[in-house]
């Protein structure tokens, strides 16, 4: 009997925290009511208040939520995993509503006076550093490339280029081929000629990914 009641009380939150996604990507943090995202998600005070404590807590549960969006999709490793990040993330930012939630919301915490602002930025970098450090193992980057310092620079880059998108065009459409040219001008800085023209950039491949079972573990 404890699984059903299990399943539902995820299934619960599972429903706040997208009915706030919603609500947060349509208004923003600031006008975003408790009481709008209850009707949203069909659910009580109560149940949001257990799950999540305060208005501020499922913000940063849609934040956290940006990763989990994306690299269970992923196969690749090195230079081409970070590539295929990037070009997923500026293909699914036009349809994924919680992704384009965290991706808002992370650029309004900072604003708001919000503790904690760069902790999403901070976990993307920590991924990107990984896929940077496995690419210095497989012999994919040039001598004297800091993974740390290029992960940095890459979410900097990503963030203005989101922001830059938005304002220019309607649903970030352009924004995997912004991504693209990213990596273009990129590459030949940090990694090897024989990778450099070994990755594929082609933004069409963030379809075949999303349309990937995920990869478990």
């Amino acid at each position: 009997m404890r699984q059903p009641k299990q399943q539902r009380a995820v299934e619960t939150r599972e429903g706040i925290l997208r009915a706030a996604a919603e609500v947060f990507d349509e208004v923003g943090y600031a006008a975003a009511g408790i009481n709008r995202i209850l009707e949203r998600a069909g659910a009580t005070a109560g149940s949001l208040y257990f799950h999540f404590e305060s208005k501020e807590g499922l913000a940063r549960a849609v934040m956290g939520r940006q990763s989990e969006r994306i690299l269970p999709l992923l196969e690749s490793e090195g230079l081409q995993r970070l590539v295929d990040i990037t070009l997923l993330w500026s293909h699914q930012l036009q349809s994924d509503v919680v992704l384009r939630a965290g991706v808002r919301l992370t650029t309004e915490v900072g604003v708001l006076g919000m503790g904690g602002a760069d902790k999403p930025y901070a976990a993307w970098s920590r991924v990107m550093e990984e896929c940077l450090l496995a690419a210095r193992d497989l012999g994919e980057l040039q001598a004297g490339v800091d993974p740390a310092h290029v992960a940095e620079y890459i979410v900097a880059t990503c963030t203005g280029m989101q922001m830059l998108s938005e304002a220019a065009s309607t649903g970030r459409v352009d924004l995997p081929q912004r991504t693209r040219r990213m990596w273009q001008l990129l590459l030949p800085g940090i990694a090897v000629p024989a990778t450099v023209v070994r990755l594929d950039l082609d933004p069409r491949r963030a379809q075949a990914l999303e349309r990937a079972e995920p990869v478990s573990g």
